[in-house]
């Protein structure tokens, strides 16, 4: 089904399920323990796994110039070793910016330079730690800032994305903010690690793993070891978290797929925690300068972001400038991207990718703006609004409500309670302050496919490669197949993550959700017209509703179509030029309030709320879920999450959870999230948009202005730690 005009009135209209919030229909396998995330397929092979221990380079840039294996292969159990020399050739891969399994060269710090495999988990653990590596190693560079100020190596990734003459608009401004930000290096830091089993069966390679985008991971792992893709099954039903961490094919996956083979019995490898930092990929530092201009009564006139990130050669950059070019009105604007070559490891997708980097320094500065100007941060963000593309005014946003969502979180936040003057708002030892930004993440669509059965008895099932990262796909879509085919949910089983199913969007970027329920609803179209027909009805008059298909007068139980044998559909949505004639964005705002303590400067998140327009939601209590979990990261980015580099030895310190600090459940107040009512005909037919990353973007942000709202502290140094604040406390007895 190609989805190329907007879409009218259709099935999902009626809003019986969609809609709805129902609980997560994966929920009891969950809290249960019967759902098998991919270091728990225990009897999925004849034969016992092995186990496999990945060793990682002890150094971050250099060569390997000798392994000593002979105490490793000596070792109780072990049953095989996999380097470089041994595993046999492995292609390159564009998704991947350094080769999955290092030797001699070595490209980032804990790159994978062999797989023990042993009877045990303990075994193999043992003897890698008999491995010894001899290196020579090269000097490395791993200080983004150094690279900013050195420029040699500095590449423009893109054209630098200019509209007017943003220079002589800056420098003819009547108010004016110049302004440096620095975000760190982030992990996705996910409970589960990356992890897969493997086993072969002749050359047919079955990988059960934790992986988000199915077709994708399978795609390249086949790519890589230089077989038809119609060798490899990937299974991943359940993923116990991701971020964007699992977008790719990773080292696991291919490590445990050479371990099968050199053992000739399935391996399970789970990366250790600290290779999880340093050996996947990570949320790579920015340098960003700002600079914007305006009129004395607050209409912006010259808007300028540059961003420096730096990656591995043949890493892309963090593309922070995005959300600057349609996030607000203005004449004269400049966006810049500057890369550097670094050796640390691969800087990728991390929730809401450009984004959230780029709105924790954008939405300071609007603050910051708003003050020079003596204007409400607010005001000034509504005098800025504009319907259409800044850089092309002909292509208006399908739909825009972000003035909508600031002023319906500042009457439900209690906005005008704010003091405007900072530090002056006191509660015991707690200096107290609000802090407001806007969050805006693209929508983003992807082709999407998935087959429905209809059994004799009623049941419906959908198959898809479609993943559950904690998402709830699994229920939106037997959401939208239940409305599609009138039934209650309880009536739909739904299979997903399976390489053997139709490819869907996967899980990433905001598009999973729209996306892979809009390939439901393909399919169930086809499906409802296969019914039709077999009762003898006008497919373009049928309603499907209670059970019952009911044209032309005539009414006729569902599952009665399906009594000669199972009905079968199968198709998927393909998007084609709506997003060219218009911008599908989705919008936030975020509200903040923080107590920062007086004597410490520990800041303590007090309350926070989330407003968001984001199409149609599909089931408000999963969506709701979404959105408090990205809160707490932004709680998080703000507060206290950096992968500390050590720019002697190249790679991050702070490499586990006790080091790196998330946020844990004392650190999170109270949180309310409001969806703005809202369906985007020009998305898809579902009408709906994504809403997982937008939660995150612009929270961390928002943390900031409350921060300075309280104390009159500016902080542009990403994590706001106490020791940032501490000299610019007020003196106490």
């Amino acid at each position: 089904m190609k989805f190329d005009t907007p879409a009218g009135r259709n099935p999902i209209d009626a809003q019986t399920v969609v809609g709805k919030p129902h609980d997560r229909i994966d929920g009891p396998l969950k809290v249960t323990g019967k759902a098998t995330y991919a270091h728990e397929w225990h009897d999925a092979t004849p034969s016992a796994p092995a186990y496999g221990v990945v060793v990682g380079a002890g150094i971050a840039t250099g060569t390997v110039t000798r392994m000593e294996l002979d105490a490793a292969r000596r070792s109780p159990g072990v049953l095989a070793i996999v380097t470089a020399d041994t595993a046999g050739p492995l292609h390159p891969v564009k998704r991947n910016a350094a080769p999955l399994l290092g030797g001699p060269k070595v490209h980032h710090y804990h790159q994978a330079l062999a797989v023990v495999v042993a009877e045990t988990f303990e075994q193999a653990r043992a003897a890698a730690g008999q491995i010894r590596i001899r290196y020579a190693p090269q000097r490395g560079h791993f200080d983004l800032a150094d690279a900013k100020q050195a420029g040699a190596s500095l590449q423009t990734p893109e054209p630098d994305a200019r509209v007017g003459d943003f220079e002589k608009a800056f420098s003819q401004a009547a108010v004016a903010l110049d302004a440096t930000y620095h975000t760190p290096d982030q992990s996705h830091a996910m409970m589960e690690p990356h992890a897969t089993m493997a086993a072969w069966e002749g050359d047919q390679l079955t990988v059960w793993t934790s992986n988000q985008m199915i077709d994708w991971g399978r795609t390249d792992l086949a790519r890589t070891l230089g077989i038809a893709k119609d060798k490899v099954r990937l299974v991943s039903p359940y993923i116990g978290g991701g971020f964007g961490g699992k977008l790719f094919l990773r080292s696991d996956a291919l490590l445990a797929a050479l371990a099968a083979r050199a053992a000739k019995r399935p391996v399970k490898v789970a990366l250790q925690r600290p290779l999880i930092a340093n050996n996947t990929t990570h949320r790579p530092a920015t340098l960003q300068r700002i600079r914007l201009g305006a009129t004395p009564e607050g209409s912006l006139t010259a808007i300028g972001h540059e961003s420096w990130s730096g990656n591995l050669p043949g890493g892309s950059p963090e593309e922070a400038v995005q959300q600057t070019r349609l996030l607000y009105a203005g004449p004269n604007r400049l966006a810049a991207l500057r890369l550097a070559t670094l050796d640390l490891p691969e800087g990728n997708a991390m929730r809401a990718p450009g984004e959230t980097p780029g709105l924790m320094a954008l939405e300071i500065a609007m603050d910051e703006m708003a003050i020079k100007l003596g204007l409400d941060p607010i005001e000034f963000r509504i005098r800025n609004d504009t319907q259409v593309d800044p850089s092309n005014p002909e292509r208006p946003f399908s739909q825009r409500q972000l003035v909508q969502c600031l002023r319906t979180g500042a009457e439900r936040f209690g906005w005008q309670r704010r003091s405007a003057t900072p530090g002056t708002v006191r509660d015991g030892r707690w200096l107290v302050g609000m802090g407001v930004a806007a969050g805006f993440r693209n929508n983003l669509v992807m082709k999407s496919g998935a087959r429905v059965r209809l059994a004799a008895d009623g049941q419906v099932t959908v198959e898809t490669d479609m993943t559950d990262i904690g998402t709830g796909s699994y229920t939106i879509i037997g959401q939208t197949a239940a409305e599609m085919l009138g039934v209650p949910l309880q009536q739909v089983t739904v299979k997903l993550g399976d390489s053997r199913y139709p490819v869907a969007a996967g899980s990433g970027g905001q598009w999973g959700a729209n996306s892979s329920t809009a390939g439901v609803y393909a399919a169930c179209m086809a499906l409802r017209t296969k019914v039709a027909q077999a009762l003898g009805m006008d497919p373009a008059a049928a309603q499907f509703e209670a059970g019952k298909v009911t044209a032309g007068g005539r009414s006729r139980a569902l599952a009665d179509a399906a009594q000669a044998g199972e009905l079968v559909a199968e198709d998927s949505i393909e998007f084609d030029t709506l997003q060219e004639k218009y911008q599908q964005s989705t919008f936030a705002a975020h509200f903040v309030e923080v107590g920062v303590d007086v004597a410490s400067g520990e800041s303590r998140i007090r309350r926070m709320l989330a407003v968001c327009a984001a199409g149609r939601i599909l089931n408000p209590k999963t969506a709701r879920s979404q959105v408090i979990g990205a809160m707490t990261m932004g709680i998080g980015a703000a507060l206290s999450e950096e992968l500390v580099v050590d720019r002697r030895l190249g790679f991050f310190v702070n490499h586990d959870l006790a080091g790196y600090e998330v946020p844990v459940h004392a650190d999170v107040p109270h949180q309310e999230v409001v969806f703005l009512d809202e369906s985007d005909a020009v998305s898809s037919p579902m009408k709906a948009k994504g809403v997982g990353e937008l939660g995150l973007c612009g929270v961390s942000a928002a943390v900031a202005n409350a921060v300075y709202n309280a104390t009159g502290i500016r902080v542009r140094d990403y994590p706001l730690t106490l020791d940032k604040l501490l000299a610019g406390l007020p003196d106490i007895a």
